[in-house]
């Protein structure tokens, strides 16, 4: 009896310890994640933070490290506040700045881990939801979350900041994948595209070799009606941080299974482009070089036939978790065999090929992973459908709204979805999409949730949006902005005992314009001075942040 007491006590304990409260769950550590996690632990929640895999920041901190910001005077509160913190890593005062929009993948996330730690948020690293299953609800009320190991996370609030939007979904929400028809919302940007010019064979390549078959890397399927809808989204790739330090940079590895063969699009490209303009073309023309600190680079697609994975993601946001894997691993075939045709195929020009090899992985960063970059480019996934859905018109003429969280302003900016055979039989790219936009406000109504399907969940990545508008929000940046939002909403919303839908969205916007919120299209008032008061606020101990030895 007494060793039947003692199993159930420790079952009790284990139960115990394996169940967690908080004020607010945020899943995802993504930029939009941490930010979320630390914009409520700041106005005093209980936060935990759970991350599927091993790293903080997503793509702010897996290679992405070229900061897409538009107009820069619209970014402000925290998205603006971890620019300054890593700008003081770099002692960027001494160039008479302050903040730091391109920097290093390990700068970012030591950033990100601080602001965490500061905020006294509880991290959980390795922790995926589980598959089937894993989100507990009643009525509209998500109660808790369960991973994979068995954990139950029971919270009063709950943000799905992943890209994926898992929590989201397993939670009942309404959510879209694709592209939307052009009837649909009334977007002339919206569907199939009609030839676009941006990403795009500048010379007629044959689609089929000499016997006829398509050539690697071309779709077979119709491309679909101009204006129509599809369930297709916009490839992904890993934005690759190369060094040209010959002591820190590892030669390109050749990945298992290479075939020259899948390449032989791009190496008909690159002889064509040769004729075309009389000399071979440069690493620039075929990757986007962005330079960031210390011999590095953030490696990004340029052209018709570059590091984006074309059609390779279409199956990821639905995707199984096994499906998932194999999409990402695909990637890295893909760009692995990428470079390492670049840099060794005899096809490539001498020059180029020269240049290529003067390039290798950065031997500092992602050294968990081999020096590969720790994030796939997850450019778009699931989309929330709320009540409101954000569409081109709110990126072109109706630029404000009764409650502004924030501001975005980087263009409309999907990349191709497909490689198709046009009319003419050659190889054609299709989705692109490049339109500027008027800096325009994002409203709180972004992230909400329909009513009837949760009243405690906030989504401030995988947002309430068309394709066209996802394209021009789905910045770093904003996802950190929208997350300050979060974050606040959050803590009225419990302590207000109230459902996320009722909150007050004036008290909201006040909220985040103490906070150094960006809410209007005027140069900001906020600069360094804000934020350094604002860290000594929670940091009275200490008045500087340290930099790098």
């Amino acid at each position: 009896m007494q060793h039947m007491r003692t199993l159930l006590f420790l079952f009790a304990a284990a139960l115990c310890s394996a169940q967690q409260q908080y004020d607010l769950l945020v899943y995802g550590g993504t930029a939009g994640g941490v930010i979320t996690a630390v914009s409520g632990a700041r106005q005093g929640l209980k936060v935990a933070l759970l991350e599927p895999g091993r790293h903080l920041g997503g793509m702010a901190t897996g290679g992405l490290s070229r900061t897409d910001f538009g107009h820069k005077e619209v970014i402000g509160g925290y998205a603006l506040e971890f620019y300054w913190r890593v700008g003081l890593k770099y002692e960027m005062n001494r160039f008479a700045d302050e903040v730091a929009w391109f920097y290093e993948p390990h700068v970012g996330e030591q950033v990100f881990a601080e602001m965490l730690q500061e905020a006294h948020v509880e991290v959980h690293l390795g922790q995926r939801l589980r598959e089937r299953q894993g989100v507990a609800k009643t009525g509209a009320v998500v109660q808790s979350v369960t991973t994979e190991d068995g954990t139950v996370y029971r919270a009063r609030a709950f943000a799905d900041s992943s890209y994926e939007g898992d929590l989201m979904a397993q939670a009942g929400i309404h959510y879209a994948v694709g592209r939307e028809a052009i009837a649909q919302y009334q977007e002339s940007l919206a569907g199939v595209r009609d030839r676009t010019p941006k990403h795009q064979f500048l010379v007629p390549i044959s689609a089929r070799d000499e016997h006829g078959r398509l050539l690697p890397e071309i779709s077979s399927a119709p491309p679909g009606a101009v204006g129509s809808g599809d369930k297709k989204v916009q490839s992904y790739n890993f934005r690759m941080i190369l060094s040209d330090d010959p002591n820190n940079r590892v030669a390109f590895p050749k990945p298992p299974n290479y075939d020259p063969h899948r390449y032989e699009l791009l190496a008909r490209l690159l002889a064509a482009m040769t004729t075309k303009l009389g000399r071979p073309q440069i690493m620039q023309e075929v990757t986007l070089i962005a330079p960031i600190p210390h011999h590095k680079a953030d490696i990004n697609n340029q052209g018709a036939f570059s590091t984006d994975y074309i059609g390779g993601s279409w199956d990821y946001p639905d995707g199984s978790y096994a499906r998932r894997a194999e999409i990402w691993q695909a990637h890295v075939d893909y760009t692995k065999g990428y470079f390492y045709f670049l840099a060794h195929d005899p096809r490539v020009p001498k020059s180029l090929q020269d240049e290529v090899n003067t390039w290798g992985l950065a031997k500092d960063e992602f050294q968990d992973t081999r020096n590969w970059p720790n994030q796939l480019y997850i450019r778009e996934a699931r989309r929330m459908v709320g009540d409101f859905v954000m569409t081109q018109k709110d990126l072109q003429t109706e630029l404000t709204k009764p409650d502004p969280i924030g501001m975005g302003s980087y263009n409309s900016d999907s990349h191709n979805l497909q490689r198709i055979v046009n009319a003419e039989g050659n190889a054609e790219n299709e989705g692109d999409m490049q339109v500027p936009v008027k800096p325009y406000q994002i409203p709180y109504r972004v992230m909400i949730p329909k009513r009837a399907e949760a009243t405690n969940v906030l989504v401030p990545v995988c947002f309430s949006a068309s394709h066209v508008a996802y394209s021009s929000v789905r910045m770093e940046p904003q996802y950190m902005i929208i997350g300050q939002a979060a974050g606040v909403a959050a803590a009225m919303a419990v302590r207000e005992n109230k459902p996320v839908q009722d909150i007050d969205p004036l008290q909201l916007t006040a909220y985040l314009k103490e906070q150094g919120a960006v809410l209007e299209n005027r140069p900001p008032i906020t600069g360094p001075g804000f934020f350094h008061s604002l860290w000594q606020k929670f940091h009275p101990e200490e008045s500087r942040i340290r930099t790098l030895p």
